[in-house]
Formats: C-alpha cells, structure tokens, sequence
C-alpha cells in the first residue's frame, strides 16, 4: 500500500493516537501496539476492513498477516459493518446459572434480532461473548465499553432505552 493510500485510510487523528500508543514500546517491538491501533480504528469507524488492517500493517510496519491473525482471533474486533450501539451478552456459565436465557430472549425479542445480527435501523448489534468476567454479579452484558450487571428485562429496558 502506497503511503498516499495508508493516509487517506489512516486519518491524521487516528496516525496520531496509534504514534502516542507506539512510543511505549522499543522500536524493534511496534507490532505490539497491533491491538489498540486495531481498537483506535474500530472506535473511529465502527468495524475494521481489510484495507485499514493494510493501513495499519503498513503504518506500524508489521506483517499483514499478523494483523489479520490479531484481528480475526479476538471477538472484540468487528470485521463488518456493526450496530451504532454494541451488545455483547456474556454466555459463561455464572450468567447462564443466573438467568441469561430469559435476558437473552429478552433482548432478541425487543430488537428482533439474534447474535450476530444488527437492527434495520443500524442502531444495535448483538453479539455473545465467553465472559465479562462479572461472575458475582451475573447476568452480565456489556454495551460499547460499560457494563452492566444483575441483569433484568426492567434493566435492560432502561439501558437499551436510553441509548440513541
């Protein structure tokens, strides 16, 4: 990729954020910060394509391959277009003891849509996930990057509610 093609991928706020991120890491050992230049590019655009794992080898000056390995192996990072609003419904165990069938139901019923899926309106995607590591208070969910626990179809009501 050509570094016209990379800066036209690459915004200059997200080169930014992903150079700050690199100087915590010896030069010989950039490809480290593969995982949040991965996220910076998510939170700016909402899903990670092929071209910006490209753009983001090219600018950290790793492998395209190993970005794709890092991309591909985390559930954390969306490889197509995603809901504005990002659920993530623990399935572990702790939350399924404590009810994650009725909150999954629950969810699926109100925004039609199953794991994996996003809203005709491209509002919300559903997407279930090993844990959240809030057992203690399960069933758990997280929706972008807070979370919310002790999970009841009133609460999630509320959450979803007050979203745009």
């Amino acid at each position: 990729m050509s570094e016209k093609e990379e800066t036209y991928l690459l915004s200059a706020e997200i080169k930014k954020q992903i150079d700050q991120w690199l100087t915590k890491y010896p030069d010989e050992q950039r490809q480290s910060g593969v995982l949040q230049a991965l996220h910076f590019v998510q939170d700016a655009e909402g899903w990670i394509s092929t071209p910006m794992m490209d753009a983001i080898a090219d600018h950290i000056g790793m492998p395209k391959i190993h970005v794709y390995e890092v991309a591909t192996f985390y559930g954390m990072y969306h490889l197509e277009p995603a809901g504005k609003n990002k659920i993530y419904l623990c399935t572990n165990i702790s939350c399924d003891l404590c009810g994650f069938q009725e909150i999954r139901d629950h969810i699926q019923k109100k925004l039609e849509i199953g794991f994996g899926e996003t809203t005709k309106d491209g509002k919300f995607s559903l997407h279930a996930v090993e844990c959240l590591a809030a057992c203690r208070n399960a069933p758990a969910m997280q929706v972008n990057k807070d979370y919310f626990e002790n999970l009841t179809p009133e609460k999630i009501n509320q959450v979803l509610d007050s979203l745009e």
